[in-house]
C-alpha cells in the first residue's frame, strides 16, 4: 500500500521497511500493520489534539510532572508551543507505561520506541497470526470468562503495584490473544499517588471488565475486587504475586458513604462511556 505521510519519515530512516495495511482508524490514533525487518508490528499514529476526542483530559493529566517550568506555564496557557508540547506529554505517557508494564509482567503489546508522534508496538495476534480481535468481538464460555476476568483483575492490579492505573479500561481495549486478554490504549494512564481522581478510575476500570464477562458468568457481579485492590493497596500490602479473592466485607460500624458514592459515580460515568463508545465503534464500522 502507499506510505502514509506520517509514516514517511520513519521508513526514510530504516525503522519500518513496509507498510503492510491500515489495521484501525480511531478518533485517538490510526494504527497500521508495519514491517521492521524480518518483524511484523504495530504503528500507531496519534490524531492532533484539535482531531482527537477523547473527554475530560484534565482527570488524567493531573499529577503529571513537567520539568521545564517554561513548558508547564505554556500548557496552562494553551498556547501554540504550550499545546505542542501537551501532546507530546499525552503521548510519552503511554510510551512510558507500556515500558512500566511490561517490564511489571502485565499483559501489554511490548513497545519499540516513540518517534515524531508515531509508537511502534509489538503486533498482538490470534492463534492463526492474524491481527488479535478486540474482547467486544469476543464471545466465550462461563469457564472461560470466569478465568479471563481472574487473569485481568490481576493485571490491574499488578498495574497499580506499578503505580499505574488505566483510567478508561474497557472491552474496547482490550485485545484477546492465545494466552487470554491483552490490555492496550494507555496514554491515559495516571499515577494513582499523584491523582486525587486515582480511587474512581479503579472503581471504573474493574466495573466495565466485570460488566463485561458478567454477560456469560453472571456470577462475577458479586464480586469486590475493586474494593480489596484499593484496600490492600492503601494498606501498603499489595504486590503482584497476591492471590486475589474478590470478596471484601465493609466495616459495619461506620457506613462508607465515600465507597458508596465512588461506586455510583463509576456506574454511571461508565454507562456514558459505554454508550460514547458504541456510538465511536458504530462510525469507525
Amino acid at each position: 500500500m502507499k506510505t502514509p505521510k506520517r509514516l514517511r519519515p520513519l521508513v526514510e530512516d530504516g525503522l519500518i521497511d513496509e507498510v503492510i495495511y491500515p489495521l484501525m482508524s480511531g478518533k485517538e490514533a490510526d494504527v497500521f500493520v508495519v514491517r521492521c525487518g524480518a518483524n511484523t508490528r504495530c504503528a500507531k499514529v496519534y490524531k492532533d489534539a484539535v482531531k482527537r476526542s477523547f473527554k475530560k483530559a484534565v482527570q488524567y493529566t493531573e499529577g503529571r510532572k513537567v520539568r521545564s517550568s517554561r513548558r508547564a506555564r505554556a500548557m496552562e496557557k494553551g498556547s501554540r508551543y504550550g499545546r505542542k508540547h501537551q501532546e507530546e506529554v499525552w503521548q510519552n505517557a503511554e510510551v512510558d507505561a507500556l515500558y512500566r508494564l511490561d517490564r511489571a509482567g502485565v499483559r501489554v503489546p511490548r513497545p519499540y520506541g516513540c518517534v515524531d508522534g508515531v509508537l511502534l508496538m509489538e503486533l498482538i495476534t490470534d492463534e492463526d497470526g492474524d491481527a488479535a480481535p478486540r474482547l467486544n468481538d469476543v464471545t466465550m464460555s462461563a469457564e472461560q470468562a470466569r478465568e479471563d476476568h481472574a487473569q485481568i483483575m490481576h493485571d490491574i492490579m499488578r498495574m497499580l503495584c506499578a503505580g499505574l492505573i488505566h483510567g478508561d479500561l474497557s472491552e474496547f481495549n482490550v485485545l484477546v490473544d492465545a494466552g487470554g486478554p491483552v490490555i492496550i490504549d494507555l496514554p491515559q494512564a495516571v499515577f494513582a499517588a499523584n491523582n486525587n481522581n486515582a480511587q474512581a478510575m479503579l472503581v471504573r476500570d474493574v466495573a466495565n471488565m466485570t460488566h463485561y464477562y458478567a454477560a456469560f458468568a453472571p456470577e462475577l457481579r458479586g464480586s469486590r475486587y475493586a474494593e480489596e485492590i484499593w484496600a490492600l493497596y492503601e494498606a501498603g500490602e499489595l504486590h503482584p504475586d497476591l492471590q486475589l479473592t474478590g470478596q471484601f466485607e465493609l466495616e459495619r460500624e461506620v457506613a462508607d458513604v465515600d465507597a458508596v458514592l465512588l461506586e455510583i459515580k463509576a456506574a454511571l460515568e461508565e454507562e456514558q462511556l459505554r454508550q460514547q463508545r458504541l456510538r465511536d465503534a458504530d462510525e469507525v464500522d
